[in-house]
Formats: structure tokens, C-alpha cells, sequence
């Protein structure tokens, strides 16, 4: 296999037919050695046909320049910081270094706040991993993420976030901070021909919906929804269809194929041909393990998101507010 040859976290996931997050937990022990081009995370065809050995259980040669994080068959692994700080090396090629800390969700701010965690100088790099509210706390119940986004309304108390939490860290130390609240609501086309005006209009015969995928937070809020106005999920035509993000729902009413979707107010600014009816203000948060290894950062990102600079950044942008933004709304 040619040595030019490198791979998308994408790409590997496909490959070995596991999950990007899976991809992203084998960067952050070290066991597949990773380097930064521009902001895409690349792995080298020799280091996957290397993991791919050692995971048969044979040994492979590090190629010449390279740090390999390899231990004999029957070994135990070494801590996953003792493998990271030995496949350093390969990504301080691609311009960073040090403990890979995983990132979870889909919002544009959470990019901003990587790259002001990349200018920390924590000894920590960002990985971004773009996956629902519900898969972001399941993952970090697994170990597989650090800084886990959420949007997930509880409608029977009507608290976001807190509730979920506390059912799926169990037993764990956890730090919720709040990130910033947005606008929330529908995405009908342009005019809004049918007269959507709030959650009971989504029982009107015939309305055609195009559905966010399972665990997403918007997802949840729809399903909370109809199960406050007692409309059947089954009734919607179109509550199977989805799509996994909000530009690709907005994206869908806009050109026809849908009539109604559940999205944000800045997703609504980005597309065209659409109208939008804000429903709800929701809160978005971030999780972080009270982990002693992690101390560092989650001070490092609660001194990000008080900052003025965050938050002038983050003011440009459309729909969000960020009056709480750096509050901590609970800890166990």
C-alpha cells in the first residue's frame, strides 16, 4: 500500500465498518495515529494496515520517522495517555498535539469553541465528532467523547437537558455548562401556504414531514410534542423520512419534497424559499466527566465561554442568545 495514501475519519469508518465514533475513541488512545490537515483529521494507509495487524494479533514495523503505539499479542494496552504522547509525533506534522479530547454535536459553536481551545495551548487537540444529542451523552456514557453537546427537552417538566443527563451518567461525576439558548420551531415553505402556527396544525390531513434521525435533539422535541398534544406519530405522513441535520431538513421543505420540518432559526437564515415559526427557546449545553484528567480543560472551556471574545464571536451569528452563556446549570 503507498505510503501517500491517507484516509478521512470518514473513510476508516467504512473501512473497518465501525462508527466514526469508534474511529475517533481509537485517535484519542493513540492505537490509530492521526495528523491534522487544514481542519480534517487524516490517518496514513500504513498506520490502518498497522492497527489492522496488531489487531490479528501480529506485530508490524514502524515505518522509518514514524512512532508507532504497538504492544506485543496478550499485552495490555498502556493508559491512553501513555499512546497518545507516542503517536505525537505523527500529528505534530499536521501543525498540533498532544491529548486528543473529542467534541461532540452539530452546531456552529462548537467549532468556534474548539479552535479557542486550540489557542489555550491545554496540551489537548479537539476532535470534532458531528452526531445527535442522545448519541453524544450515549457515547460519553461509553467513554468515547469528552465535551458532549444537548438540546433534549424533558415535556413533562419542560427542562432541558438535565433530566436526560441524569439518567444516562448514572453513578458519574458530571459538570453541565450552559452554551447559549436558540429559537427553535418549524420550517414550512415560503408564505406558509398551509397556515402552520404551532405543534397541534402538525394533525392537519396530508401534511407531508421530513423527520430528523433518532436521538437528534430536535427529534426529541418533536416526539415530546406530540405526545403533549396526543397526536400519533403514525398519523404524519413522512415522520419516517430523515434527514440528520437541519440544513438538510430546511433543505428539503424549501425544494418541495416536504411540508413541514423541526429546526433551529439560524438553519432557517442559511436556506432559502422558506418561512420560519419560532415555537420554543432551547437550551443548549455542555457535559463534561469531573474527571481528574480532564480538569484542565473544564476549566479551560468555562474560562472560553465567559470570555468576551467567545462571546463576541458567537454574538455575529444569528439566533442565539447568549445571556447564560459560561453559567454552570448543575453538577453532581
Amino acid at each position: 500500500m503507498s505510503a501517500d495514501i491517507s484516509y478521512t475519519t470518514e473513510e476508516i469508518a467504512k473501512l473497518l465498518k465501525i462508527s466514526k465514533l469508534t474511529v475517533y475513541d481509537l485517535i484519542k488512545k493513540g492505537e490509530l495515529p492521526s495528523y491534522r490537515v487544514g481542519k480534517q483529521i487524516r490517518i496514513d494507509a500504513s498506520d490502518l494496515e498497522a492497527y489492522k495487524l496488531r489487531a490479528k494479533g501480529l506485530q508490524a514495523n514502524a515505518p522509518a520517522g514514524k512512532t508507532m503505539a504497538f504492544q506485543p499479542q496478550g499485552t495490555p494496552y498502556a493508559h491512553a495517555q501513555d499512546l497518545s504522547d507516542r503517536s505525537a509525533a505523527s500529528y505534530n506534522a499536521g501543525g498540533g498535539g498532544g491529548r486528543p479530547i473529542v467534541i461532540t454535536g452539530q452546531d456552529m459553536s462548537l467549532d468556534i469553541l474548539a479552535k479557542h481551545i486550540e489557542r489555550e495551548g491545554l496540551g489537548v487537540r479537539p476532535l470534532r465528532s458531528y452526531v445527535g444529542s442522545m448519541d453524544s451523552l450515549v457515547s460519553m456514557y461509553k467513554g468515547e467523547s469528552d465535551i458532549v453537546s444537548t438540546h433534549l427537552l424533558d415535556g413533562d417538566t419542560g427542562e432541558y437537558n438535565v433530566p436526560y443527563i441524569r439518567k444516562l451518567l448514572i453513578g458519574a461525576p458530571y459538570i453541565v455548562v450552559h452554551l447559549l439558548t436558540r429559537s427553535a420551531g418549524l420550517f414550512v415553505q415560503q408564505g406558509n401556504p398551509l397556515k402552520l402556527a404551532s405543534w397541534a396544525d402538525l394533525v392537519k390531513p396530508g401534511l407531508r414531514l421530513i423527520n430528523r434521525e433518532r436521538g437528534a435533539g430536535a427529534r426529541v422535541l418533536l416526539d415530546e410534542q406530540l405526545r403533549l398534544h396526543n397526536i400519533p406519530a403514525a398519523s404524519i405522513v413522512g415522520y419516517d423520512q430523515e434527514q440528520t441535520n437541519h440544513l438538510g431538513v430546511a433543505a428539503q421543505v424549501a425544494s418541495g419534497e416536504a411540508d413541514v420540518g423541526i429546526g433551529t432559526e439560524r438553519a432557517a437564515a442559511v436556506v432559502s424559499r422558506i418561512t420560519y415559526i419560532p415555537l420554543i427557546q432551547e437550551q443548549y449545553d455542555l457535559v463534561m466527566l469531573k474527571k481528574p484528567d480532564n480538569q484542565v480543560f473544564i476549566d479551560a472551556v468555562i474560562r472560553i465561554l465567559q470570555s468576551q471574545s467567545f462571546k463576541q464571536e458567537l454574538g455575529a451569528i444569528t439566533g442565539y442568545d447568549l445571556t447564560r452563556t459560561g453559567e454552570i446549570v448543575a453538577e453532581s
